[in-house]
């Protein structure tokens, strides 16, 4: 169900469809100083301007982006490990059947095959796990994002509903740009593969081997395409309230005429989200790394290094650098979105006057109208000579 608010499509909101700042500004003329009821300027964004305001969201409301999704992986990483824990306790009885058979036999179907059905289940329980989990931190991006453009204080239950609420349809929204923009990688291998086992036996399966990647290239660009024209679904999702389906035309409608502009963009975001991350999880690594040292070399130099003493070396860089990774995702994860969100906003008030909509929903006042040129002086009236007018 589609919100009635002005974050709605055009034609819903205050602004309507090319109202207010839905075109770039002109060259040459005055222009007022946009209004900013937030982290960004009302008005057609720039690299900077788009990086810096997410930097500003993250700053501003870095307690309810971590607390949730600190949550959500804390909740998160539990239900998988419990998963893998039942999935290996069924099937315990099997591994040594399988894999330490008494020489000279082979593992029999009765022990493969339960491995088998229990690894394929654990893996689809896996990977619904962390979409969903994936999908609540996408939804909740876009939803503190809306309120960090309007300048609006959130709190960390109201930003957990939100997340929550959007997360089945951002996961819908998800899946389908994932299906379609790999179509092309995922029908190369369809025929790749069979063409490859079928001839396994014969000379041209090192040729075959050889042209994968050629085959990749000319599929690879038509996924990229296909996913940046998608890339603004999530965002659609939680600000409009819309349907996976309904996100996916509208991110297509709202990046035409701009790819190259939103692909440059992304790409520089998620570059400068891997080295942020990077450099927060260095610290974590070396630290980690220096806890184990004297452990390990204890045991290369044949000391008396115990048993708990090396576990406790193990289990201090485990968390050290379990820490990091926490800390690193987490960062990359929402600048990712967060980029990816001011995106959407940013063609929104290009195109459809998104501008006037958040002005009137927050209250704030229209930007000025340029000022009038003020009019020539008169000229000072000319002396009339001592005879008199006309008098020489």
């Amino acid at each position: 169900m589609t919100q009635n608010t002005g974050w709605g499509p055009a034609g819903q909101g205050p602004g309507g469809p090319g109202a207010g700042w839905g075109g770039a500004p002109q060259w040459g003329a005055w222009q007022p100083r946009s209004p900013q009821p937030g982290v960004i300027p009302l008005r057609p964004l720039n690299l900077a301007e788009i990086l810096s305001g997410t930097f500003a969201t993250m700053r501003r409301h870095w307690k309810q982006l971590v607390g949730v999704m600190l949550a959500v992986q804390a909740i998160t990483l539990p239900v998988m490990a419990l998963a893998v824990a039942i999935a290996v306790a069924s099937v315990f009885s099997h591994f040594e059947p399988v894999f330490d058979p008494p020489f000279g036999e082979d593992p029999t179907p009765e022990h493969v095959v339960p491995l088998l059905v229990a690894g394929a289940v654990l893996f689809v329980v896996l990977c619904v796990i962390g979409v969903l989990a994936t999908a609540v931190m996408a939804s909740l991006c876009p939803a503190v994002l809306r309120e960090a453009v309007m300048g609006r204080p959130t709190t960390f239950r109201t930003m957990w509903r939100a997340a929550f609420r959007r997360a089945p349809a951002v996961a819908g929204a998800t899946l389908l740009s994932i299906l379609i923009a790999g179509a092309p990688v995922f029908a190369v291998l369809a025929v790749w593969v069979p063409l490859l086992i079928a001839t396994a036996s014969e000379h041209n399966a090192p040729l075959l081997v050889g042209l994968l990647p050629m085959f990749l290239l000319v599929a690879a660009p038509l996924a990229v395409w296909l996913g940046i024209r998608f890339s603004l679904a999530p965002a659609a999702v939680v600000m409009e309230g819309a349907s996976p389906v309904t996100a996916l035309r509208r991110s297509a409608a709202l990046v035409r005429g701009d790819w190259w502009r939103i692909f440059g963009v992304t790409l520089v975001a998620g570059m400068v989200a891997g080295a942020v991350s990077w450099v927060i999880q260095l610290p974590f690594q070396t630290v980690g790394m220096i806890g184990m040292i004297p452990a390990m070399t204890g045991v290369e130099n044949g000391s008396d290094a115990t048993p708990a003493g090396l576990i406790a070396a193990l289990g201090f860089a485990v968390v050290a650098m379990a820490v990091g990774g926490v800390a690193s995702q987490t960062f990359q994860i929402a600048f990712t979105q967060l980029s990816t969100g001011m995106l959407y906003v940013d063609q929104r008030i290009r195109r459809e006057g998104l501008a006037d909509a958040i002005l009137a929903e927050v209250g704030a006042p229209a930007p000025a109208a340029a000022p009038t040129a003020p009019a020539a002086p008169a000229a000072p009236p000319r002396p009339e000579s001592p005879e008199g007018p006309g008098g020489n």
